[in-house]
């Protein structure tokens, strides 16, 4: 259970992150900014996945947003933390151009670290009946 919500977190910091390092580094943003936008576009992404979801099992808005938050905070939390952290120690990788195999390759290994090292925290929470559990009443 704990593998399958971090690949459900991980799909949607996959998503804001690739966009936020995509659109950081084409307009030539400095790292901080990327990060920052990446980041952002994590949690939007990742919250909106959760919801999607939840609004389909009937739940209004604003309570699904709240189960969002609930779930998946941590677990956004601790992966971006890992997988910016990575990115900012692979010397390169965060100035290599979108053309360049060092940004893509630094960007899915740090992908992989964060999944990994994001597992046993999920499973840690799960087990406290916190994080992704509290999605799982509203799944049919």
């Amino acid at each position: 259970m704990a593998a399958s919500a971090t690949l459900h977190c991980l799909t949607g910091c996959a998503i804001g992150e690739v966009l936020g390092m995509v659109i950081g580094t084409a307009l030539g943003w400095g790292n901080v900014a990327t990060i920052v936008l990446a980041v952002a576009l994590a949690f939007v992404f990742g919250y909106a996945l959760t919801m999607r979801g939840v609004l389909r099992a009937g739940v209004g808005f604003k309570q699904a947003l709240k189960v969002a938050l609930a779930a998946d905070t941590v677990s956004i939390l601790v992966m971006e933390i890992i997988d910016n952290g990575v990115m900012l120690v692979v010397p390169g990788a965060m100035e290599a151009g979108l053309a360049s195999w060092l940004f893509w390759g630094a960007l899915a290994f740090a992908l992989l670290v964060a999944f990994l090292l994001t597992t046993p925290v999920n499973k840690w929470l799960i087990g406290r009946g916190s994080g992704h559990a509290v999605v799982h009443a509203y799944h049919h």
